[in-house]
This record gives C-alpha cells, sequence and structure tokens, in this order.
C-alpha cells in the first residue's frame, strides 16, 4: 500500500510566479481529492492570515478521500512546545494531522537555528510528543536528510529516532537540496529503515531532475508514503511531480493508489491547476501534457493507424488525455489521412485533392506558416481543399490609423468594410493597438449577424519573426491567435511581411472557426 501526499498548496506555491488565494487553494483541494489523493497539506496555519482562512474554511468542505494536513516547524529552542505561537495555531486549525519538520543536518542546526545539536533533538522530540498530547496524528518531515547522512549518519538518524521517541507516525525523509541521485538515495532508505521502527516516506525535489526516479525508486526500499505536488511545482526546480508518479504507481508497477475512475481525471486535474495558477499547462509534460500523445513524423503515424502500441506506451484515455496527430512538412499521407477521418471531411485516400493539400501544407510551412499549434486553420485549409468552405464574410477594405503623441500611451482606430450575405457593413472602432482596434472593429460589423461571438474570446496572441537577417522591418512575421468559448480552445496562424496582414489572416480564421463551431454544437 502507498499513500499519496500533495503539497501542492504548500511547497507547490513556493514556485517563482504562484499565488492562490484562499478561493483557489479550496477549488485545488476539492480536485485532490476527487483525484483520489490521501493527504492534502493545505498550509503552514502560523505563517499568514491566508493560510489561517484556508483551515477555518476547508471544514466545511465535504471531502471523500482526502484529509487535510497542517504544515509547521519544530519548536523554537529555549522554550516549551506548548509555549509556542506557530504549534498553537496548528492545533487550533482543527485538523487532524500536523506535519512537522525539523533539522537533520549538523551544519543547519549550527548554523541555521544556531543552537546545540542536542536543543535539536529535544525539539523535535518534544514537538512531536506535545502535539500527539493534543490528539493530533504527526507526520515528521525529515528535512536536508540525505545531505545531512552523507555530512553526519549518526547525528542524522539520531534526529529522526527523536522523532519516534516522540511519536511521529512515519518519518519522510527529505532531499531538500534535490541533489541526491537514485542509487545514493535508496542505499541510505535502506541503512535507515534497518534503524527506525516508524514507516518511511520520501520527499524529493527535483533539482537533478530525478525527484521522480527517486521517489519510485525508493518504493523498492519499503517507503510507503509518497511525497509531491502537481505538474511538479515548487521551489527552484520543483518537487517530484505526482502527475507521472500517480500513473507510474498504477500503470508500471500496478499499485492501485486511485481508481480507474480517478486515473481518468488526471489531464483534467493537472490543466485545472495550471489555469488556477495562471501557468502556461506544460504541454511537453509526460502522460498529462498536450504532446505528451502527439505524434509528428509519417512514418510513425502510418504503424500508429495500424496499431497505436507502436509509438505509444499507454493508451491516452486511461489519464484522460488523448492522441493527436500534427501536420507540417514532415508529415506523409498519413497524417493527413488521419487528421481528416478525425474531422469527418470525405478525402479518400489517392485521390488528386489529397495530393494538393499535402503539397498545399508543405508550400505553406516553406513560406512559415505553422499548423501544430493551428489546428483551427489546418481544418478550415482542408475545408476549402475539397470545396465545401463556405466564408461568413468578406472583406470589402479597411483603414487602421494610430495616433502618437508626446508623453501620452499611442491610439488606434479601424475603420472597416465587410460584407456578409450580400449586406454591406461599414463600421469603426478604437483599441489598445492596431490589432486590437481591427478585432473591434471586425466584431462589431459581424455582432449583428453573428450573436455568438459575445462568446468568443482571443486568449493569447504571439508575433515571431521569422527571417531575422532581413533588414529592419522587412522580416516576415507569424502570428499565432489561441482564441476559446470558455469550454473550447482553438488556435489559428497568419504569416506576412506586413504584421497587420499576418493578423488579420489569423484573426478571420479564429472568429470563422468560433462561431461555426457554436453553430454546430
Amino acid at each position: 500500500m502507498v499513500e499519496l501526499y500533495d503539497t501542492t498548496l504548500r511547497d507547490g506555491t513556493q514556485r517563482e510566479g504562484v499565488s492562490y488565494s484562499t478561493e483557489d487553494k479550496l477549488k485545488i483541494t476539492k480536485k485532490l481529492d476527487e483525484l483520489g489523493i490521501d493527504y492534502i497539506e493545505g498550509g503552514w496555519p502560523g505563517s499568514n492570515p491566508k493560510d489561517i482562512e484556508y483551515f477555518q474554511r476547508v471544514q466545511e468542505l465535504s471531502l471523500e478521500n482526502a484529509k487535510v494536513t497542517a504544515f509547521g516547524s519544530t519548536r523554537r529552542a529555549g522554550i516549551e512546545a506548548k509555549d509556542d505561537a506557530n504549534l498553537e495555531a496548528i492545533v487550533s486549525s482543527g485538523v487532524e494531522i500536523a506535519t512537522i519538520f525539523g533539522k537533520s543536518w549538523d551544519l543547519h542546526v549550527t548554523d541555521a537555528l544556531e543552537t546545540t545539536l542536542e536543543e535539536n533533538l529535544a525539539m523535535i522530540e518534544d514537538t512531536v510528543s506535545y502535539l500527539k498530547s493534543q490528539g493530533l496524528r504527526v507526520f515528521y518531515d525529515a528535512e536536508h536528510f540525505f545531505d545531512a547522512y552523507a555530512a553526519n549518519p549518526n547525528y542524522a538518524l539520531e534526529t529522526v529516532q527523536a522523532a519516534v521517541k516522540g511519536g511521529a507516525e512515519i518519518v519522510i525523509l527529505c532531499d531538500t537540496n534535490g541533489g541526491t541521485l537514485p542509487l545514493q538515495l535508496k542505499e541510505i532508505i535502506e541503512e535507515v529503515k534497518d534503524q527506525i521502527e516508524a514507516p518511511l516516506g520520501i520527499h524529493a525535489h527535483n533539482d537533478s531532475e530525478v525527484a521522480v526516479a527517486n521517489s519510485l525508486l525508493s518504493l523498492d526500499s519499503g517507503v510507503t508514503q509518497v511525497q509531491g505536488t502537481i505538474n511538479g511545482y515548487g521551489e527552484r526546480c520543483g518537487n517530484a511531480n505526482l502527475s507521472s508518479i500517480i500513473p507510474n504507481l498504477k500503470l508500471k508497477r500496478g499499485i492501485d493508489c486511485v481508481s480507474d475512475k480517478q486515473l481518468s481525471k488526471l489531464t483534467e486535474v493537472s490543466r485545472y491547476i495550471s489555469e488556477v495558477a495562471n501557468l502556461s499547462p506544460p504541454s511537453h509534460m509526460a502522460y498529462v501534457g498536450d504532446s505528451a500523445f502527439a505524434h509528428k513524423g509519417g512514418i510513425h503515424v502510418s504503424a500508429l493507424m495500424r496499431n497505436p502500441e507502436t509509438y505509444e506506451h499507454l493508451k491516452p484515455e486511461l489519464v484522460g488525455n488523448q492522441r493527436r496527430v500534427l501536420v507540417s512538412e514532415l508529415s506523409g499521407k498519413s497524417n493527413l489521412i488521419y487528421k481528416i477521418e478525425e474531422l469527418g471531411i470525405d478525402l479518400e485516400e489517392g485521390s488528386q485533392d489529397l495530393n494538393k493539400l499535402l503539397d498545399k501544407l508543405k508550400e505553406l510551412e516553406h513560406q512559415g506558416y505553422q499548423f501544430e499549434g493551428a489546428e483551427a486553420s489546418f481544418e478550415i485549409l482542408t475545408h476549402k481543399a475539397v470545396g465545401d468552405y463556405e466564408p461568413l464574410f468578406h472583406l470589402e477594405g479597411c483603414r487602421i490609423f494610430t495616433e502618437k503623441t508626446e508623453g501620452l500611451t499611442p491610439t488606434s482606430e479601424a475603420t472597416m468594410k465587410v460584407n456578409v450575405n450580400g449586406q454591406i457593413v461599414h463600421t469603426a472602432a478604437q483599441g489598445e493597438g492596431p490589432v486590437n482596434a481591427l478585432d473591434c472593429a471586425l466584431r462589431k460589423a459581424l455582432r449583428e449577424f453573428y450573436p455568438e461571438l459575445e462568446e468568443i474570446q482571443l486568449i493569447d496572441y504571439k508575433v515571431r519573426v521569422l527571417n531575422g537577417g532581413k533588414v529592419g522591418t522587412a522580416a516576415k512575421v507569424r502570428v499565432l491567435i489561441e482564441s476559446g468559448d470558455g469550454q473550447n480552445t482553438w488556435g489559428t496562424v497568419g504569416v506576412s511581411t506586413n504584421i497587420i496582414e499576418a493578423s488579420w489572416q489569423a484573426l478571420v480564421d479564429s472568429i470563422e472557426y468560433g462561431i461555426k463551431l457554436k453553430q454546430n454544437n
């Protein structure tokens, strides 16, 4: 049996750029509970008002699988545990379980705590014993344990033995600096296991890119609790990634740490937490990344169509992900056939239309178009190739003016004339810049005819210079636009030496695709 311990809400928030509101933390707690996590570390009750509020409000949640734990440190040197304000905050937080960290490394005791080795041992035992006397279960995090053991194994062992003597239910060995390699870590765990009575856990950081490997290998030495964060969020290079550990445990090691249904929510939870953290979902992350089951090479796709096992180590649906076949200059006919079947477009293998589409695709990519992140533009291109695409409007003409006054923010205005079903619409709109003005004017012209536009929003806008060797502004640019309607997202692309023209191409594809998507649903 392996227990999953998540510290996304505490250790994960130490990642640069991550800050959750109390409301965010409560929403994430519910998602982690749905995923089947056993323990959710909610934060440090004595450290800030936000965490105090979280522990008050989390008691109102009806969690089905997880228990929320409170985090804190051993008592301060020279005082009794009952007089330590941080420990009192844990006792008052309403949790059943406290996770306490203490110093394992003599270097930290003398240089960071500035106390004696003997006092540190007393601090560990007293803290655990006091919290136990208050009716709490106590998990003990042995901070910097592997570095401590390498420097002074006898003292490192004394620290965890003090925690066990105080009544710690489990001792978690922490690779806090993330510098221990797998075989060394396994050897130390096996030595420690013979010296203490309590079960062991592992808390690995990823500074050497082996946190997941260390966590998995520790199981061979009898570790029963694995700590980590969703998406590996954490300080510096992050923590052990539960988004990888969970499917590795269940699908590769045969350990039922979560149910099949819970595992199928893994990708959803990973991306949900990315969105709440205001971070782009990690596209190349194993199992849950958008590219985890993406196939580009034509030979790969040809084999994949015969048997997915040829180029996939498991079915993406098991972790809630999906297979994607990309189209690019590396594509063969197999890629196009797969995508066309996926889109439900009638284009037979061996047809001239298919050959023309492949040639057109390669020609466009040679010009700088990229359809890997712009599948909506590819779908439109395919419909045009088979002759069943009807544009929603035609541009008759537009002008864009930008006014710059010294000391003031520039303003832009677009005037536009479009033909919608034979009706000419002439309109104008202002924007924060020329592209924004163009977007606002087009939406203003189309809104009367296509009310679905109200639900379509531009999410991201990227510009990349393709041939930077060109002098000045003569370089060709590629514009990628990501749009969404609250349920779906899609990407479109435009390429030109004129950034407005490139933006217009991507914008038109984005709006037409979005409107048709809403109409078909």
